[in-house]
């Protein structure tokens, strides 16, 4: 029982920043994709 006075705030506070972090990708554009697989589609690498 003990241990989970330990594990249960680590685990929210992992949680937490896992969530910041998250978010602050999102808001910095990381996730923007101006020229998706829509558009690669139509040229041709050789």
């Amino acid at each position: 029982m003990d241990s989970l006075m330990i594990l249960i705030p680590v685990a929210l506070l992992l949680g937490l920043i896992a969530l910041a972090a998250f978010l602050w990708a999102l808001r910095n554009g990381q996730y923007d994709d101006p020229d998706g697989a829509a558009g690669r589609i139509l040229f041709d690498d050789d």
